[in-house]
């Protein structure tokens, strides 16, 4: 095995030792990539985290990669309705909505490294370039771009998993777009290279395919076809995962197995179900994980305890497709919220955990924040006091903020229970500067550079630059208010961690006439820095439930720990009590280990 090697023009790789040999008796990295053919959104997301969900039960160390072609060096400047939401790292990386699944779903926490783009290769081979570092050659896709990718997975692979000095049993690798598009061949390409640098049983592929039905019959010609594509690149599926609106029917799967050198154990129905939750289960009952462990022949393991299992994932289907009564009615006012709900991913998620832990119906009313301004504002004012409660997310942009503003005040003035993130924030400040100070002109740097007061300002940054230049990733929260709700959410913590994504702040040169007229600034950054503080969290104790933050708590936000925000929230709306563990506080503080 020492002689494999993967070029590199003149010089060659040789993959670390650690991951061709046992290490102080550990087992050889395995990798599982998921590939997609046919057409897009087949959900390989959802079935690379449903598969490492499924093997962190079963007690392997998984971590989670996202391979995304395109050019871009992050997803940090896409638009949430063309890409989806930006979801932010604990060490500030702005990625694609995958990774927050594999967080979620796979109970782990990932960095910056977990997402390679295109342009993320590019940039270092370039950089690279221009100080020399090629002595000359020709820099090209192959061997330089590939091996470059090759060399960041293993070194991925080498790196310990958070909390622990072990790194990782198995790699899963998500392959983003599909199989015969230009801009994803070279990571095939890297992956093949990948393949056969190491041992035959530590690689196994996932081929995801769709099956349309035409007369009444699942066709297989497209998933034939998107097979070859893949063998004529050098890499053979050793599993199919094939969406379909209907359950799969056994010819089709005998005829897949003649036809694509797949056995027919080995091609798994992912038929529509209406809970995403119920695919773990799916592919549990048809044996897709078992097949993994004997493929890659896994050792047997200890199941870790705080991680969801196979019967964890049946409670939640069942909980969510039998939801209890009345419902809860919550008002989602946003500016995304046309088209998909990609764009607020990981709230919705979160509502998702909110909805199991307190056994609640969530009904969501989603509210275009523009309607609240248009011919039909009055109809849509009625519409959100019947909610309740009231939801304002983050967003950037003047478009629909009058309309948030709106749906902020007919929350204060009917004490209908009010949560507010990120922009959700400043939102609310300006509506209480407007209406309860009198400021009439108070606004945004961010929508409006002229007016008298500026309860938001832009942080101190470079404004000539874009990309990855606002306040990102996990940063301490100081509750500053003992008697606070922020305070009994969190347990009675002085300081959280918990993930941010902005570029505006509060102007703290107001903050003492907010105190003054009935606001609580129950928690910040850096306390103590006078006009430089930062504003985390306030509350308006006089209401029934108003609460609204800066950061994003949705980011840290799992089926098995809900976030206390969001919590509190639906609590408020749906007239339940919360229990608050004592473990609340620890949970969070342990995860700035992470961050040092």
């Amino acid at each position: 095995m020492s002689d494999r090697k993967i070029a590199s023009g003149s010089a060659y790789y040789l993959p670390s030792p650690m991951l061709l040999s046992q290490n102080q008796g550990e087992e050889h990295v395995k990798f599982i990539v998921v590939s997609g053919g046919v057409c897009s959104s087949l959900g390989k997301g959802i079935t690379t985290s449903a598969t490492g969900a499924m093997l962190r039960a079963a007690g392997y160390r998984v971590c989670s990669i996202k391979i995304d072609p395109y050019i871009n060096i992050d997803a940090g400047l896409m638009s949430p309705f063309e890409h989806g939401e930006v979801y932010v790292l604990e060490d500030g990386g702005e990625a694609d909505l995958d990774l927050g699944n594999y967080e979620r779903w796979l109970s782990v926490h990932l960095t910056r490294d977990h997402n390679i783009t295109t342009g993320k290769v590019y940039q270092k081979l370039l950089t690279k370039e221009r100080a020399g570092g090629f002595l000359g050659k020709t820099v090209q896709l192959v061997p330089h771009f590939t091996n470059e990718v090759v060399n960041h997975i293993f070194k991925i692979c080498e790196t310990p998993m958070n909390g622990t000095n072990k790194r990782p049993e198995i790699c899963m690798i998500e392959l983003g777009g599909t199989v015969g598009d230009m801009e994803s061949q070279p990571f095939v390409e890297a992956l093949r290279r990948l393949r056969y640098s190491i041992l035959p049983e530590d690689f196994c592929l996932l081929h995801t395919t769709y099956l349309p039905v035409f007369g009444g019959t699942q066709k297989t010609k497209p998933t034939q076809h998107s097979c070859r594509a893949l063998l004529s690149l050098g890499l053979q599926p050793d599993f199919l995962i094939c969406r379909s609106e209907q359950p799969l029917a056994p010819e089709v799967k005998n005829k897949l197995a003649d036809q694509c050198g797949v056995q027919a154990k080995d091609i798994i129905g992912a038929p529509n179900v209406p809970c995403l939750y119920q695919i773990p289960v799916e592919f549990v009952d048809q044996g897709l994980i078992d097949r993994i462990v004997h493929k890659l022949r896994l050792r047997p393991s200890v199941p870790p305890m705080d991680v969801p299992t196979y019967e964890t994932f049946k409670k939640f289907t069942q909980i969510l497709q039998n939801p209890a009564n009345p419902k809860v009615r919550i008002a989602f006012v946003g500016k995304y919220v046309t088209g998909g709900s990609d764009a607020y991913f990981s709230v919705l998620q979160t509502f998702e955990h909110c909805q199991l832990a307190l056994g609640i119906n969530v009904e969501v009313f989603y509210l275009e924040s523009e309607e609240l301004e248009g011919a039909n504002a009055e109809e849509a004012k009625a519409e959100l006091r019947k909610c309740d409660g009231i939801f304002v997310p983050g967003g950037f942009g003047v478009r629909g903020v009058n309309g948030k503003v709106i749906a902020v005040e007919l929350a204060r003035t009917h004490n209908i229970p009010y949560f507010g993130v990120c922009l959700g924030m400043q939102i609310a400040l300006i509506e209480f500067a407007r209406h309860v100070l009198g400021w009439t002109d108070a606004n945004s740097e961010e929508f409006d550079a002229t007016s008298t007061h500026q309860m938001v300002r832009i942080m101190d940054a470079d404004r000539d630059r874009m990309g990855a230049n606002m306040h990102l990733g996990a940063r301490d929260v100081h509750i500053v208010e003992p008697k606070s709700t922020m305070s009994t959410i969190y347990s009675g913590a002085k300081v959280v961690l918990e993930r941010h994504r902005h570029r505006y702040e509060v102007n703290a040169k107001y903050l003492e006439d907010l105190r003054k007229a009935g606001m609580t600034i129950s928690a910040v950054s850096d306390p103590g820095a006078g006009d430089n503080m930062r504003v985390e969290a306030i509350e308006q104790p006089s209401l029934k439930f108003f609460l609204a933050v800066q950061y994003h708590p949705e980011f840290v936000s799992t089926p098995l720990d809900p976030s206390p925000p969001y919590l509190a929230f639906f609590a408020a709306a749906a007239g339940k009590a919360v229990n608050w563990p004592a473990e609340c506080q620890s949970r969070r503080l342990a995860a700035s280990q992470r961050c040092e």
